[in-house]
Order: C-alpha cells, then structure tokens, then sequence
C-alpha cells in the first residue's frame, strides 16, 4: 500500500527512509538510491546534497510532490521517465517514453570509438542508427569537435526527442536526424568514418524475463528482434559496408552472451576484422568490425 504522506510532515531524513522503505517493499532493488534522487528532485538539489539537509522539514507542498512521485515509481516507472532525464557520458538527454533511456553500459560504444579514431581533431562523418534519444551521436560529437553526424531513426517521436538534446547540448549545428527504415533515407554515394548503431537486441522469448520497467514503459520496437534478437544484425550486416568509408570501422552493441553469435553472423558474411570489446562487468558489450 502506498503509504499516505500528504498527511504528516517530516524532516528530509525521515522521508527518506519513508521512501526507501516503500519502494523496498515493492522489490526495487535500488530503493535506497531511489528514494535519494526522488527527494533531490522534490528539494532541487543533487542527489548528494539530500543528505546535508536531513534535518530540514518538507512543506507541504514538497511532501505532495513527493507523494506523487513515488507513487510512479511504485508502478515501476523508470525514473528516467519520472525525472524526464538521464545522465550519459556525464552529459544530461531528455529522456521520453519514446526512446530507451540511455544506459552507462552503453558507453562502452563511446569509449571504443573514441580508442579507435586515430585522430580526433579530423573533420569525420558519423551515422548512428537507431538513434532514439541521440545519445551515442551526440555523446561522440561533444568530444570530435570538428565532426558532424547523422542520426537515423524509424519513430518521429524519437528523432523530436533527439533534436531537442542537440539544441539542449549546443550540437545542433553538427547533428542532423532524418526518418529512415535503417539505412533506407541514404544515398548510395554517403560515406561515413564512424558508423554507430545500438539495434533491438532482445529476444521476444526473453520478453517476459525482463524488469517491468524495461517490459511495461520502453518502447518495443527499440527492445526487440525476433525469437533470438538477433534479426536486425542480420539487416544491417549487409547493408552498411557500403557507407564505410576507407579505413572507417563499425560498431555494434550487442547483449550479453551474444559475443559469440555476432561473430558468427559477421564470419559468415565474409568479415574478417572482427573485434569483441566488454564492457566494464566483464560482459560482452559491442563488437567492433570493419568489411
């Protein structure tokens, strides 16, 4: 039950462990953390100034917000989508439930490319497809500052949310999003030094396995690809080499466990550099590759 607090008023450290308790009592496992941020977005603070007010008392007001906001959160709303943002690469995207929320595991593909680029003051192109909130694009944009990038995306209401974070983050001048089925918007003729891509991944048979925050609020088509996840691999696999420019490569996230299957899948089609990179649990996080 969702405990009434529109009706009592308490210093911070007591709704803190008010809220911790609450959301614990739902199974999320991060409650502690949880209720830490949802507090430092009732106050306006960070999350780590929350505990340099514990003696400070809630308004009303403060305790009203608050009650609606874990209210949400016990519906196991993300609370990127609470919040309307998420941190990524220590920049901040708006975030909807139109686009996947931005993960720290899928900074791997930012640390990767950047290992790869020899030169980081050249004028490079890079196509990021799937783009959702323009994270992975706008992320390497903010450290290739003579660089520019096309972001792809199926959903209108993505590519929205991936202009506004351009305009937000100072790149809209360098960033361009345009409505394609994958590569299908481009000219034959485009070449790009860097090509990005985090695709649908999920099995459909791992639907039911996933948190509900990732079943119930992400959008479906940016979660899943076909029985095994692996169906927009394929597409791509065969698409792409064709805008690679000489000497650019081509990243992929993939799942954990799926190291293995990717490599197969690019061996099969005749690729030969083929590199798997982890991310910082261990876990296969991305493939590198290049025709």
């Amino acid at each position: 039950m969702t405990p009434d607090l529109s009706q009592a008023k308490g210093t911070v450290a007591f709704w803190l462990r008010e809220v911790r308790n609450s959301l614990a009592a739902c199974d999320i496992e991060t409650a502690e953390l949880d209720a830490r941020v949802l507090l430092a977005h009732v106050l306006g603070c960070t999350p780590m100034n929350v505990y340099l007010q514990q003696d400070r008392e809630l308004t009303e007001s403060e305790v009203g917000f608050l009650e609606k906001l874990l209210a949400r959160r016990r519906q196991r709303e993300p609370l990127s989508h609470i919040l309307g943002e998420k941190e990524f690469w220590s920049l901040s995207f708006k975030v909807t439930p139109d686009v996947l929320t931005p993960r720290p595991d899928s900074e791997t593909l930012i640390q990767a490319a950047l290992d790869k680029i020899r030169d980081r003051t050249a004028p490079l192109r890079i196509l990021d497809l799937g783009t959702g909130s323009g994270c992975l694009l706008l992320s390497l944009l903010s450290e290739l500052q003579n660089a520019s990038g096309l972001g792809l995306d199926i959903s209108e209401a993505a590519l929205a949310v991936a202009r506004e974070n351009a305009e937000r983050l100072g790149l809209s001048e360098r960033a361009i999003f345009i409505k394609s089925d994958w590569t299908s918007a481009l000219a034959r003729k485009e070449k790009f030094d860097v090509i990005l891509s985090n695709p649908p991944y999920i099995g459909l048979s791992e639907k039911e396995s996933l948190p509900p925050e990732v079943r119930e609020f992400e959008p479906e088509r940016a979660l899943y690809s076909g029985e095994e996840g692996l169906d927009d691999y394929r597409k791509l696999i065969t698409r792409l080499p064709d805008f690679l420019a000489v000497d650019g490569f081509i990243l992929f996230e993939i799942g954990a466990g799926q190291g293995a299957s990717l490599k197969e899948l690019l061996s099969n089609a005749g690729i030969r550099e083929i590199e798997i990179i982890k991310d910082l649990a261990g876990r296969d996080r991305c493939v590198a590759w290049r025709p």
